[in-house]
């Protein structure tokens, strides 16, 4: 009898690296009050939102090394992208988070209807 094949090791909260966070007073509960309404653990909340600002943050410095006569951008995405260069890093942060929080809004509010 042919031994049988090992499956890929799957995710398990025993082996998952681990690391210790403190919170400022308050975060806590508004990080399960969040998670509540996403429907997910606290947990799986954080990663989820540790994920995406590393993605946007990925994504903002994809956009940073376009350059302003790049024929793929219209010349609003060349208004846009000036606009956005002369933004303090900590405001282009703020912009991406909000046009991202747009985004769920609009998505959230297709799947309702």
């Amino acid at each position: 009898m042919r031994p049988l094949k090992q499956a890929t090791p799957s995710y398990s909260s025993r082996t998952a690296d681990k690391f210790v966070v403190r919170l400022p007073e308050g975060m806590r509960e508004r990080i399960a009050e969040v998670a509540r309404g996403h429907h997910r653990s606290m947990n799986s909340e954080i990663i989820a939102r540790l994920e995406q600002s590393l993605l946007q943050e990925g994504a903002l410095q994809d956009h940073m090394n376009l350059r302003l006569d790049s024929p793929e951008l219209s010349l609003h995405e060349r208004e846009l992208l000036q606009r956005f260069r002369q933004l303090t890093h900590r405001q282009q942060n703020a912009l991406i988070a909000l046009i991202a929080l747009i985004a769920h809004d609009a998505e959230m509010a297709q799947n309702e209807g």
